[in-house]
């Protein structure tokens, strides 16, 4: 929304100086990441009470590949910070404050997000479907979801 309260400790420096430039393609990720989040937290409240089998479904693969999405996120956050803090990776001096917060807070937050995801879309599909027609398409969202992210890694992207 461009206001940079609480970031300048917990972002890199880097990002912090783009939301305060208004570079124009760096708000606009930043409005889609909003977006997105609002589409996340929708997703979560649908798998809260059973839909129609169109929806079901919808709701299974989203809520499969925001599982992976976050828990895979989240452990690469903790592994990097891990690696940094034991002396196995070095970051440059204004971002060694930074992995502290990715290790203990962002990481795990991803983490737990991601989990309760998958506590969530499980649930959803025990209630929905018994034969485990639907459990396929938690499982293509899943699959998609973590071939995106080795993309984007391999790419450099994300």
């Amino acid at each position: 929304m461009g206001v940079t309260f609480g970031a300048r400790t917990t972002v890199a420096p880097s990002l912090v100086k783009l939301a305060d430039d208004r570079v124009a393609w760096f708000v606009a990720v930043l409005w889609v990441t909003g977006l997105l989040k609002i589409f996340g937290a929708l997703i979560g409240i649908g798998l809260t009470h059973r839909r129609g089998r169109r929806i079901g479904r919808l709701l299974v693969f989203c809520g499969g590949g925001a599982t992976v999405l976050l828990v895979w996120h989240g452990c690469l956050f903790v592994a990097h910070g891990a690696l940094v803090e034991v002396g196995a990776r070095s970051v440059a001096p204004d971002l060694a404050g930074l992995t502290r917060w990715y290790l203990c807070l962002w990481g795990p937050w991803f983490i737990v997000g991601g989990l309760a995801f998958a506590a969530a879309t499980t649930r959803y599909v025990r209630r929905l479907d018994a034969r485990g027609e639907v459990r396929l398409y938690g499982a293509v969202g899943a699959l998609g979801a973590l071939l995106l992210s080795l993309v984007s890694m391999i790419t450099g992207i994300g």
